[in-house]
């Protein structure tokens, strides 16, 4: 626990501290608040990388907490608004970054946290399309253990229709786009067929580096097993495959982002406080979660866990779409992540409990 969450507590205590001495105690505490908000929302973040990141072996899961924690701190919670911001107003970058440091009002036209505002509806339509498409796949697979089962048999039995998955999103998508608010409507449906594009592209990237049609460039199932039974997390993927498969990681990663991003401007529009509490807490915290859940290998003892994450990501995706026209409290996004988690991790409990049940007395009847 200790080598895993080290790094991050400890960077959270610098960040802090940092924001004290930035803003005094009421920076504290939205940096800290901020921290919160991004863990409560990407507890389905760190279940849907940790079944990717275990495919990986141990220098690439180093590369994730390394080279990937760059890309989630300086990439998505501080460049990205920065481009949104500046492609919006017609800003050169050094003109964004003066905007946001002024840190305007949401309320005042013009400002930076106005216009990221502002740009909510396509940012929204992207990733809610992208994360749609990344629960419709999962749901329409055909698989022998199920969770909510009234649910997922019907979902798979729909999942058998080809493009299932892009003919309901597309469906949703112009949903979304007739209920925006005039001027917008083209706008959504070109950040959301965008994001389907974006999502066929990364997932098929994936499939062509499939390490498991890769034998050459993974190591030995006995291996892989060997370090599974150790809980030691040591994935397979080297090479290309799991350079492929780090790219559709980060890039899965980006869009559970966009919900905690715009988000984070309802509570400030300081953008160094946002890079503290999203950034250096917040995303930290969420990968070495997910590395913890590699190591301890919790996704295959408790295995109601991915489909609890995917219902997760679904109803954030819902989320993401409806915001296009309507204001969704965080709070309401964030616990509806943490209930499915938390309701999926119980219900494998009960899962296991009964599976150990079931095989005592055929235990007794060997032993006897």
């Amino acid at each position: 626990m200790l080598k895993t969450f080290g790094w991050s507590f400890g960077i959270s205590a610098v960040a802090l501290v940092v924001a004290y001495f930035y803003g005094g105690i009421q920076a504290l505490i939205l940096c800290a608040i901020l921290g919160v908000l991004e863990v409560s929302l990407s507890f389905d973040n760190a279940v849907v990388n940790a079944r990717i990141l275990e495919k990986m072996n141990a220098f690439w899961q180093k590369i994730f907490l390394t080279v990937g924690i760059l890309i989630a701190v300086v990439g998505m919670r501080v460049a990205f608004p920065l481009l949104i911001v500046g492609v919006t107003a017609d800003l050169n970058p050094v003109e964004a970054v003066q905007l946001a440091l002024e840190k305007g009002d949401i309320g005042t036209p013009g400002s930076y946290a106005y216009l990221l505002h502002d740009a909510h509806p396509q940012i929204a339509a992207f990733g809610g399309v992208f994360l749609l498409m990344l629960f419709l796949d999962f749901m329409f697979e055909e698989r022998e253990l199920h969770w909510l089962s009234f649910l997922e048999k019907p979902l798979a039995f729909i999942g058998r229709l080809h493009g299932a998955s892009m003919a309901i999103s597309l469906l949703i998508l112009l949903a979304a786009a007739a209920m925006v608010r005039p001027g917008k409507e083209i706008d959504v449906l070109i950040a959301g067929i965008l994001g389907m594009i974006t999502y066929m592209l990364v997932n098929g990237l994936g499939e062509m580096f499939n390490v498991d049609d890769d034998e050459d460039e993974h190591e030995s199932a006995e291996a892989a097993k060997i370090a599974k039974k150790n809980n030691k997390g040591v994935g397979k993927a080297v090479g290309k495959a799991a350079f492929m498969l780090f790219i559709y990681l980060e890039v899965i990663d980006a869009s559970f982002s966009f919900d905690g991003v715009i988000g984070a401007f309802a509570i400030t529009s300081d953008p160094i406080i946002i890079a503290l509490g999203l950034g250096l807490i917040g995303a930290l915290f969420v990968r070495s979660l997910t590395v913890f859940l590699v190591r301890e290998g919790t996704l295959d003892d408790y295995e109601y866990l991915d489909h609890g994450a995917h219902w997760a990501i679904g109803a954030l995706a819902v989320i993401l779409l409806l915001t296009i026209s309507l204001e969704v409290n965080e709070v309401i996004t964030g616990l509806i992540g943490v209930f499915f988690i938390g309701a999926a991790f119980l219900s494998s409990i009960v899962r296991n409990k009964r599976l150990a049940a079931a095989e005592q007395p055929k235990v007794d009847e060997l032993s006897t």
